[in-house]
């Protein structure tokens, strides 16, 4: 497999200044990365730079929905995305003290629309390298300036001016903090945060399991050769620290089933582990002349709906569509086109991974109680109907 070569950000503007659209990329992430190889395969050589080292923590697992089938389809890196995932056919919630509560086929309802595979974030990262190209790493951008039909850029001590630049750094993007001001970017923030451990497989890797408790959530996400888990509980708990959590958990739930026994267990048998806070971002403008935002800089998602890193590349794949077809006289109404179609689609899964929050982040044992006897008699078709409905909407005709 063919992997990103670490380049001088000066030679990677160097072999772009010919091109009829010159294009800065910030942040080598799902969205970044995604959106860059996709303007490489359609004749252009993005600028791509990246803040953190090529060393740094690849990150955590994803569930993908078949929204990437045609992105994938689109880098020419299908066959790479299924030999470094697990096909998702089974989804298993337990509720409060560790009882089944149900179990559904994912498959029966999503394979009419593709492939629903789980996968680790550095697995994906390495995917979407597949073909290649260039990246500039320990790289930031320290200020932007829209100067007429260009925007200069000041980056890793040198400057150049670009056409556009799309800011792909994150939920805590400091390149969007350069072009709105704070007020211009919401927070949705669940007040809870869980520790991302990788714990070892098992026979059922085709299964997703959740536990639902009270004050707490456990989930565990198949990937190639092993299982990403999450340990959840409101973030006043983060202070004890995970074993205690752990402790906890032991006594309040009385059977918790074979696997989530045992990713317990081997969560705090001292292997490495971070803490994610689960908050996500709104932000309420998606382009600022010729400057644009795009995945978790422009929403950020709670992991609830497990959409989030479809979504981030479903908006580069279309944000790549709109600026092929533009020249450097077309770049701020391809933006604005790609804010005016994707951003509202965007925004209805983010309200649903919202909406989905206080379902799986409850503190209340009432709540709990009717939560676990509702969640029994819920068909899958009716939970996923957000999911299928964007599904059935997403965008077509694209190169």
């Amino acid at each position: 497999m063919t992997m990103l070569q670490e380049t001088p950000v000066r030679a990677q503007i160097d072999a772009s200044r010919d091109d009829r659209l010159r294009v800065l990329v910030v942040g080598a992430g799902v969205a970044g990365l995604t959106l860059a190889q996709l303007l490489r395969r359609r004749g252009l050589n993005p600028v791509l730079i990246e803040r953190a080292g090529p060393d740094a923590p690849s990150g955590y697992m994803l569930a993908l929905m078949p929204l990437v089938d045609p992105v994938l389809e689109a880098l020419d890196v299908v066959d790479d995305y299924v030999a470094a995932s697990v096909g998702m056919d089974r989804y298993r919630i337990r509720g409060r003290h560790g009882a089944l509560i149900n179990q559904y086929s994912m498959g029966g309802l999503l394979n009419a629309y593709g492939d629903y595979r789980g996968i680790g974030r550095g697995e994906l990262m390495d995917v979407l390298a597949a073909r290649g190209g260039a990246v500039s790493h320990e790289t930031t951008v320290t200020a932007l300036e829209q100067r007429g039909p260009v925007v200069a850029a000041a980056i890793g001590g040198t400057e150049a001016e670009f056409d556009v630049v799309i800011a792909a750094d994150g939920l805590h993007s400091a390149t969007r903090g350069l072009v709105l001001r704070s007020e211009q970017v919401s927070t949705y923030d669940t007040d809870w945060g869980g520790w991302v451990v990788w714990t070892g497989p098992d026979a059922d890797m085709d299964l997703g399991e959740e536990l639902w408790g009270t004050g707490s959530f456990v989930g565990t996400y198949p990937v190639k050769d092993q299982i990403g888990t999450i340990v959840c509980g409101p973030r006043e708990t983060r202070a004890a620290g995970l074993e205690a959590f752990v402790a906890r958990l032991r006594t309040e739930i009385r059977d918790p089933g074979e696997r989530i026994d045992r990713v317990l267990t081997e969560a705090v048998d001292g292997r490495p582990s971070y803490y994610w806070s689960l908050t996500d971002c709104r932000s309420d403008a998606w382009s600022i002349g010729r400057i644009g935002l795009v995945g978790d800089a422009a929403a950020g998602f709670l992991p609830t709906a497990g959409i989030g890193a479809g979504m981030a590349m479903e908006s580069a794949w279309v944000l790549a569509d709109r600026l092929a077809e533009a020249d450097a006289g077309g770049a701020e109404a391809a933006l604005a086109d790609f804010e005016r179609t994707q951003r509202p689609r965007v925004e209805a899964a983010q309200k649903n991974s919202r909406q989905l929050a206080p379902l799986l982040f409850n503190e209340s044992g009432a709540g709990a109680v009717l939560r676990d006897v509702a969640t029994r008699f819920i068909p899958l078709s009716v939970a996923l109907k957000p999911i299928r409905g964007l599904l059935e909407t997403r965008p077509a005709g694209l190169s």
